[in-house]
């Protein structure tokens, strides 16, 4: 396994860029203890590797982006804390401007997901253009136990998951396992439940089988033609945009909304009024 380091590596170290197989492989590895929380730092250092590969000629040899989290956990979710009323709308912007950077990314994005991979998270695979599964990979989105709502969750679930699978995890906080992702058609292949390392040497297998012998140029032209459909386009731009505007100015300031993110916080049971 080929490496070398990037510009992208002198982001935040919660955030760690190398380039493998010869520059062919960027690989973006979360490591912000404990669960991997993607924070709106972790957000936006992720979005600055990526925009930085993107923009930069030198990396016009990239086949793969690999995302994958540190320490057998892909991520919890985003940061609890940052969806109280005084940071949320800025965390959703931050979250949601990496949602759209991710799925229009020119480059196939593959998640390596290992363990818990909630909530934001979740919402984070299903801008991926592959997705990868160790057997102990629990996967779902909870908001609703918080009193609030997954917008990318309802904005993309349907196209990637199907509706009546979206719309039971959105409305239900269930999660499912690599079984589940394998019935909706999203999962690529499984990992095996290893370290890290061993991770990540299986996803470079399926690579150099599948698209290291392929052009750059053609998996550029090809993966932004696969998500140039309108389906995907009123999604990301105009479902979202609406989903983004409701959580900010009905969710945020309602009192469950509200409450359900303290409770959490405080490790307490939620005093739901229904408003």
């Amino acid at each position: 396994m080929s490496e070398s380091t990037t510009p992208a590596a002198q982001a935040p170290r919660k955030v760690v860029a190398r380039l493998l197989e010869g520059g062919q492989v960027l690989h973006l590895l979360i490591d912000n203890p404990k669960g991997n929380v993607l924070s709106l730092e972790v957000m936006e250092a992720l979005r600055a590797a990526l925009v930085a590969h993107r923009t930069d000629p030198a990396f016009r040899h990239l086949r793969a982006v690999f995302l994958q989290g540190a320490n057998g956990q892909f991520s919890f979710g985003a940061s609890v804390e940052e969806h109280r009323p005084a940071q949320a709308a800025g965390m959703l912007a931050g979250f949601h401007a990496l949602i759209r950077e991710m799925a229009e990314y020119p480059t196939p994005i593959v998640a390596l997901v290992e363990g818990r991979c909630l909530g934001g998270a979740f919402e984070v695979i299903l801008a991926c253009h592959f997705v990868m599964a160790t057997n102990n990979a629990q996967l779902g989105c909870p908001e609703i136990r918080l009193g609030v709502f997954p917008p990318v969750l309802a904005a993309l679930g349907p196209i990637r998951l199907g509706g009546a699978l979206s719309e039971r995890l959105m409305l239900t906080g269930d999660t499912i396992g690599v079984e589940g992702l394998e019935r909706c058609g999203v999962l690529t292949t499984r990992l095996p439940d290893s370290n890290n390392d061993d991770v990540l040497q299986a996803s470079l297998t399926w690579y150099r089988r599948t698209l290291a012998g392929l052009s750059a140029f053609a998996l550029r032209q090809t993966t932004q033609a696969a998500r140039k459909h309108p389906v995907y386009q009123m999604a990301l731009h105009g479902a979202l945009d609406a989903l983004e505007r409701q959580y900010v100015e009905q969710v945020v300031p309602s009192h469950d909304g509200t409450e359900g993110i303290a409770a959490f916080i405080d490790r307490r049971s939620p005093r739901w009024e229904d408003t």
